[in-house]
């Protein structure tokens, strides 16, 4: 990466951490394009490089943060040295909760803003300093369950809203059960869904 691609990506960073800082402290609504670039050290100029209002700068945030938590619960996945197809998906589900439970400002900022649609994009935006995105990485696994499955992206989307909706009360308020308790009813759920879109089953 050249000096000039470096600092670019810099910027860019800054204005992401940043951004997410102040939407987790003040909101979304109260925070401004100028808070913003004043406290990331930027030009406003150079936040419209990037984004072209703040509400794509939320998107893309979010974006940014489902990759990063996708791609650290893969690593993980990788390094555990697990084989089946529902103990991977199990473990990496597993893993993105823990990653929410640690971190429940991201928890709170995900779970109001996140739509299929900027999930979606999260699973194909390749990032620079990425070497696979998450929608490449969903299907290398799916090739190498060895089996085939029926509408993989529909049995992608189930998945994501059922660990994504059972997640958010059991963390912040265990309603109705502390996260602990709702992990084996939300896996299970996570291992009927890969059931029912199984070819041969």
């Amino acid at each position: 990466m050249s000096k000039l691609e470096n600092n670019k990506k810099q910027k860019k960073e800054a204005l992401l951490n940043t951004a997410f800082d102040l939407f987790i402290t003040k909101g979304i609504q109260k925070t401004s394009i100028s808070d913003i670039v004043e406290k990331a050290g930027v030009a406003k100029g150079t936040f419209y490089l990037y984004f072209s209002d703040k509400y794509d700068l939320r998107n893309k945030l979010i974006s940014h943060k489902a990759n990063q938590i996708l791609g650290s619960a893969y690593t993980a996945m990788k390094s555990a040295g697990i084989d089946s197809f529902e103990d991977r998906v199990v473990f990496i589900a597993d893993h993105v909760i823990n990653q929410l439970n640690q971190d429940k400002s991201l928890l709170n900022l995900i779970a109001k803003h996140l739509s299929w649609g900027i999930f979606k994009n999260a699973l194909t935006r390749m990032d620079n300093d990425a070497d696979k995105n998450v929608y490449d990485i969903y299907y290398q696994i799916l090739s190498e369950s060895g089996r085939t499955f029926k509408d993989p992206e529909i049995m992608v989307y189930m998945i994501v809203e059922t660990v994504s909706g059972s997640t958010y009360s059991p963390i912040l308020y265990s309603q109705p059960a502390p996260i602990e308790d709702m992990k084996p009813y939300i896996f299970e759920s996570v291992r009927t869904i890969i059931k029912q879109h199984t070819q041969g089953d």
